[in-house]
């Protein structure tokens, strides 16, 4: 069965980092039996705590996209989040602005696989897990990483976003 195209180009973003980085990189997405849509879901679904969750969050910030893959357990600030970036408004972004820069939906929104890279913030809590876990682009896909590798494959900025 082909995969959903999402699926496929979050794949070969994958491959493309660990061809380019020489790396072991993150392995291949995973599709499981259902969707999840929320952080706790997903923690759920794999059996780990929902802080390894890294929730792919997109961001109208004045207008730009912005990607933040914040910790399940956490809520980004944006108000804080806005003023360490120097923007005048950053705001959860529509349904419409995240697929037009990411061309997937919100709730399998991946860290990568978009038509252009998107300015990326990696939350720095993260780090404190072994094994992280990312959307592939579509609501029941998903990927392992580490903090590490989120950085390396986003070109990501880490940031304290709670």
């Amino acid at each position: 069965m082909q995969p959903h195209p999402n699926v496929q180009a979050v794949q070969d973003a994958l491959d493309a980092a660990k061809a380019r980085d020489g790396s072991g990189g993150p392995s291949g997405v995973h599709l499981l039996p259902d969707a999840v849509h929320t952080a706790a879901a997903a923690a759920e679904a794999l059996g780990v705590p929902v802080g390894a969750i890294a929730n792919s969050l997109v961001f109208d910030a004045d207008g730009a996209p912005l990607l933040v893959l914040t910790s399940g357990a956490h809520r980004v600030d944006t108000a804080g989040l806005a003023a360490t970036l120097g923007v005048t408004r950053l705001r959860r972004a529509s349904p419409e602005f995240v697929r037009t820069h990411t061309g997937q939906v919100i709730g399998g929104v991946a860290p990568l696989g978009h038509p252009t890279p998107l300015r990326t913030l990696v939350d720095t809590a993260l780090a404190g897990y072994a094994e992280v876990w990312a959307a592939g682009g579509v609501p029941r896909a998903v990927f392992p990483s580490t903090y590490a590798e989120l950085l390396r494959i986003t070109a990501g900025t880490p940031a304290e976003v709670a």
